[in-house]
C-alpha cells in the first residue's frame, strides 16, 4: 500500500528527464548501430553526433539521479508479486547502470584510442585512461556488448510498461506518461 508521502504519479521533472533521455538513448543506440554496420561519407559527422549525445546523456543521468533522490516517486502497486518487484528493481538498476557505464566506456575507449573528445569549439574532454591500442580494442568490444545489453533491457522495460498499461491497468504506465 502507498504511504501518504508517496505520490500517485511521477513529478513533471521526473517525466521530462525520463522522456528526453528515452529519445536520446534510442537515437544514440540507433546511430551507433548504423555507424557500426554501414559505410557512409557522413561517418565522422555521425560519429560526432553519437559522441555528443553520449556526453549529453552522461550529464542527464546525473541530473536524473539527483532528481530521483530529491523528488518522491510513486511506489509499485501493492499487489505485485515478489518476482515482479524483483524484476522491476533489477531492470531499473540495469537501466541506471547502463546509462552510466555506456557513456563512460565510450569515453574511456576514445581516450585509449588517442581520439580527442571535442564537444565543439575549443571544448575538449580530458582523456580518462592512457593511450593504449589494446585497451581501446577491449573497450570497443565492451561498448558494443553494453549497447546490445542496453537494447535488451530497454525492450524489456517497454514490454513491462505495456503490460502495466494494457493488461494490469494499474496506473504504472500512466504515472510516467501523464503523472496521474
Amino acid at each position: 500500500m502507498s504511504s501518504s508521502s508517496s505520490p500517485r504519479g511521477f513529478a513533471l521533472s521526473s517525466r521530462l528527464v525520463h522522456w528526453v533521455m528515452a529519445v536520446l538513448i534510442l537515437a544514440m543506440l540507433g546511430l551507433g548501430l548504423f555507424i557500426a554496420h554501414s559505410s557512409t561519407v557522413h561517418y565522422v559527422t555521425l560519429l560526432h553526433l553519437h559522441l555528443i549525445t553520449g556526453v549529453s546523456l552522461l550529464v542527464l543521468v546525473i541530473v536524473r539521479l539527483l532528481n530521483r533522490f530529491v523528488v518522491p516517486t510513486p511506489e509499485l502497486p501493492a499487489d505485485l508479486t515478489t518476482p515482479m518487484r524483483l524484476g522491476a528493481t533489477g531492470a531499473h538498476l540495469a537501466l541506471y547502470g547502463l546509462m552510466i557505464a555506456q557513456p563512460l566506456v565510450g569515453w574511456a575507449m576514445l581516450s585509449a584510442g588517442g581520439y580527442p573528445i571535442t564537444l565543439g569549439g575549443s571544448v575538449t574532454l580530458p582523456p580518462i585512461v592512457p593511450h593504449n591500442p589494446a585497451l581501446w580494442a577491449n573497450l570497443r568490444q565492451i561498448h558494443t556488448i553494453l549497447a546490445y545489453a542496453f537494447i535488451a533491457v530497454i525492450l524489456l522495460h517497454i514490454v513491462a510498461a505495456l503490460f502495466h498499461g494494457l493488461i494490469r491497468r494499474d496506473h504504472v504506465l500512466s504515472s510516467m506518461v501523464s503523472g496521474k
